[in-house]
């Protein structure tokens, strides 16, 4: 009886698994998440008021007016005054016209504050303004 002699190169066994697709695909996932998520701003410790719906997020980098529960009013985590508020908007509108601000402020403060920080944003001519709320689960 003969025996058939297989070549080597014929019947090789594949030793390694390529993975480079799968690596492709785990890239372009983190690049998709890091893009699409925003970053949470839970860095001063406020109360926001409740909402029955969820606003739309915006496109663009957002600047954040927080007025705490004694009543202090931070631009972007930066303590700050009425006038230091104004100037440093001024000045923020003037480097991006398209400037984005989102007002938070917490539920257990006085309203006046709120609305003499919206006084500041039309003093500066700050048009796209938001007011930040947590979702209501009812």
């Amino acid at each position: 009886m003969r025996r058939k002699k297989f070549s080597a190169s014929s019947h090789h066994t594949m030793s390694e698994l390529n993975i480079t697709p799968l690596l492709d695909l785990a890239f372009v996932l983190l690049v998709i998440f890091i893009i699409t998520t925003a970053p949470a701003v839970n860095d001063l410790n406020i109360s926001l008021p409740t909402a029955a719906s969820r606003p739309k997020d915006a496109a663009s980098k957002v600047n954040y007016i927080t007025v705490d529960n004694a009543g202090k009013v931070f631009l972007n985590t930066v303590e700050m005054t009425e006038p230091e508020l104004l100037r440093t908007l001024v000045e923020f509108r003037k480097a991006d016209p398209d400037l984005n601000v989102v007002v938070r402020g917490d539920s257990r403060i006085q309203y006046q504050k709120i609305v003499g920080v919206l006084d500041v944003l039309v003093s500066a001519n700050v048009s796209k303004v938001g007011l930040a709320t947590e979702f209501a689960a009812n």
